[in-house]
């Protein structure tokens, strides 16, 4: 599966301490596997709160867990809240939240006790409608810190591990590495190659809460510059609002012997990584394209990430091409046709002759609406007149209704020269647009 866009990367700057309690077994068992969903590069599970089940991204770019936006919030009881402020990476303010104690979080036979979590009620923190499936929160150092956490992209499992039961193995293919931690968050040292052939060692986040690649803060001093090849971006969404930056590639990525060709790289603008840096050793962030590629091992109580590539090593990189970026808009009802029936009936023996009635059965179904919620300037998109709050009838002749949002993006990911045709609800007016996909990274 080519990679998404990153559309959500939360980087959770609180300076509040958590009183969590450990994470811990069930029954005497020692090792838990979950199955997981990996849409758009990123880690989906369940997760019950408090007696409800919900949906949490596993994101080792945050501390403790965070809640967005639920409908179900009536059915779920917070107990010992106050309310915090919260910054991250975006553009505007820090945002609201409230912090609740004393929380149970259980999945499988682990149990986590007295749980620190926070809230957020704000509308454009909507994971859900920017992954088109139902995402509650997301979750990270405080459900790892505890185990040796194995990531099987492939056959999409997690699996958790006491430390003393863990059987590591000899892996002649395998690279361990230290991990650093800061603010719960964890750190690698890594090396890029710069097109102009410069090597660089950079320390970044490990981020399995971030879609793209690599992203990248410019210190011109560190040798971290924006390549002149490069392209203004919307890279995603944060706390405190979008995140902006540049749009480039690597020559290459270097984690040990490991070396990745050619990456996608984003360096954020100093608007939106302002509240990130807060290690002033760190040069970025290391996200779910590059993770992918690997069988990752996390043993966080030992401090280190062990990394064995699988077959989606050497897949190539990707963007989206088309400046669009979709979210789910909500739903409308759509009436569809189940079946066709027919009766024959029999005229008068005189006449000798039948009579066909066709009975065709409908219904109505809910069905999802996307709209558009931002469009790169000059990009192929935005140059043939398509507009932000568009809504999607039709993707390339088929109503957009019959899609996953995952599936409409794919769309834009796909070869150079491609055209896609939308038709667009503007004003109570459908429009049809057609653009051809254009790769500003081809000449890297």
């Amino acid at each position: 599966m080519r990679s998404i866009l990153c559309f959500f990367l939360l980087l959770l700057c609180s300076t509040y301490v958590s009183s969590a309690q450990e994470y811990t077994f069930n029954q005497g068992r020692t090792s838990q596997t979950v199955e997981f969903e990996l849409i758009n590069n990123l880690i989906v599970f369940p997760l019950t709160v408090n007696g409800t089940e919900l949906t949490f991204i596993l994101d080792t770019g945050v501390g403790s867990p965070v809640i967005f936006n639920m409908t179900s919030s009536d059915s779920l009881h917070f107990r010992n809240i106050e309310v915090v402020k919260l910054r991250g990476l975006g553009e505007g303010e820090p945002v609201e939240a409230v912090r609740s104690k004393g929380n149970t979080l259980v999945f499988g036979d682990i149990v986590g006790k007295n749980q620190d979590l926070f809230i957020i009620y704000n509308e454009k923190l909507d994971l859900s409608g920017k992954l088109g499936v139902s995402v509650n929160g997301i979750i990270g150092y405080d459900i790892l810190k505890n185990f040796v956490v194995s990531i099987n992209y492939l056959n999409r499992k997690l699996t958790f591990t006491n430390p003393e039961d863990y059987p590591y193995k000899k892996c002649k293919s395998c690279e361990t590495f230290d991990l650093h931690f800061y603010k719960k968050k964890p750190f690698i040292n890594a090396e890029i190659e710069n097109l102009d052939n410069s090597i660089v060692p950079v320390q970044l986040l490990i981020d399995s809460g971030g879609t793209d690649s690599i992203w990248l803060f410019e210190d011109i001093e560190k040798n971290v510059a924006i390549p002149e090849n490069s392209f203004e971006d919307f890279i995603g969404e944060g706390i405190s609002g979008g995140i902006f930056g540049m749009r480039s590639k690597l020559n290459a990525f270097k984690l040990k012997r490991f070396l990745i060709p050619k990456p996608n790289v984003a360096y954020l603008d100093s608007v939106s990584s302002a509240y990130a840096k807060g290690l002033s050793t760190r040069n970025g962030s290391l996200g779910g394209n590059i993770l992918k590629r690997f069988k990752v091992v996390l043993d966080y109580p030992n401090k280190k990430m062990t990394l064995k590539k699988n077959r989606n090593f050497s897949e190539p990189f990707s963007y989206n091409m088309s400046g669009i970026e979709l979210i789910h808009a909500g739903t409308t009802l759509v009436k569809e046709l189940n079946s066709t029936r027919f009766n024959l009936e029999n005229e008068t023996s005189v006449s000798n002759s039948s009579t066909i009635t066709l009975n065709y059965m409908y219904s109505f179904n809910l069905k999802p609406t996307y709209k558009i919620a931002y469009v790169r300037k000059d990009s192929p998109s935005d140059k043939c007149g398509l507009m932000v709050g568009d809504l999607l009838v039709k993707v390339n002749g088929k109503y957009a209704y019959n899609y996953q949002l995952k599936d409409i993006v794919e769309k834009f990911y796909g070869s150079e020269e491609n055209w896609v045709r939308l038709t667009v609800e503007r004003n109570g007016r459908e429009l049809d647009y057609s653009f051809k996909l254009k790769n500003l990274l081809e000449m890297f």
